[in-house]
């Protein structure tokens, strides 16, 4: 047996006279244990991101119903940003403009990254801006996906690579996507509406609507032929129950002291 601990208080003492120090070691632990995650989970709905919050109104735009999960990842440049209504942006979220905090850039339109109403940003995906990014209406996306409309030049052998100035092209994510654990989307991607990219792939060039594609680079693996359906057929085809079409992406939630805004639980996105 191990040593033991005297523990003296008063009448009202709920603890026992004596215990092992494994013992006060366990209490104490789990009593913290608790305080902690009672303490993370009010500060993910206290720090959570919406329209009406100071950090919010950073942004150019944000809609009723939208939401940025607690923790949030890098964020800069938010007063380039857009983002529609009802669309829940998960944890761990990188939304950039430029390549740098501050970074001088010419935006005739006033806005670089466009993520539009209904979407869902998977925790820890990157979106990272210098020319154009547009996410259309209800696109979903899973964990870990990576968005770029620029990257590094190579082609000036006197020029370390990650010193060369960026090439950069406008990308577009069609209404209605769904982008993959691990999906990297490169500059000048054109994908076009009810398009599914599988885990993993890498996307460059147009993508036509209506298509699964997958791979590195990414390939159209199934399309949808008006008179045929999908070209090769679905396996196993599923019906959508009403009550989850009508679901809400994001919506308004409690927040501490009365404050108003944003919404959804901080484990958000997927």
């Amino acid at each position: 047996m191990g040593p033991r601990v005297a523990l003296h208080g008063g009448p009202g003492d709920t603890l026992p006279a004596m215990m092992d120090r494994s013992q006060v070691h366990s209490l104490v632990r789990g009593l913290a244990g608790e305080c902690i995650n009672r303490a993370w989970n009010w500060a993910g709905t206290a720090a959570a991101v919406g329209p009406h919050d100071r950090r919010g109104r950073r942004y150019q735009a944000m809609g009723e119903g939208s939401c940025i999960a607690f923790p949030p990842g890098s964020v800069f440049g938010e007063h380039l940003i857009r983002i529609g209504d009802a669309t829940l942006i998960g944890a761990n979220v990188n939304l950039a403009v430029g390549m740098f905090p501050g970074e001088p850039l010419r935006v005739p339109d006033g806005v670089v990254i466009t993520i539009g109403d209904r979407c869902m940003i998977g925790r820890g995906n990157s979106i990272i801006g210098r020319c154009s990014i547009d996410i259309e209406d209800d696109v979903t996306t899973a964990p870990n996906v990576y968005v770029t409309d620029h990257n590094h030049s190579y082609h000036d052998l006197s020029i370390p690579i990650g010193r060369q100035w960026p090439t950069e092209a406008p990308v577009r994510i069609g209404a209605g996507s769904w982008l993959g654990t691990g999906v990297v989307v490169l500059p000048g991607a054109v994908i076009g509406r009810h398009v599914a990219v599988a885990a993993g792939s890498i996307v460059r060039g147009v993508i036509p609507d209506n298509s699964v594609i997958a791979g590195a680079p990414a390939r159209v693996v199934r399309r949808y032929v008006d008179g045929e359906g999908w070209v090769p057929p679905v396996r196993n085809p599923v019906a959508t129950p009403e009550w989850f079409i009508d679901r809400p992406v994001a919506g308004p939630a409690p927040r501490a002291s009365g404050a108003t805004g944003a919404g959804a639980t901080p484990g958000g996105a997927r």
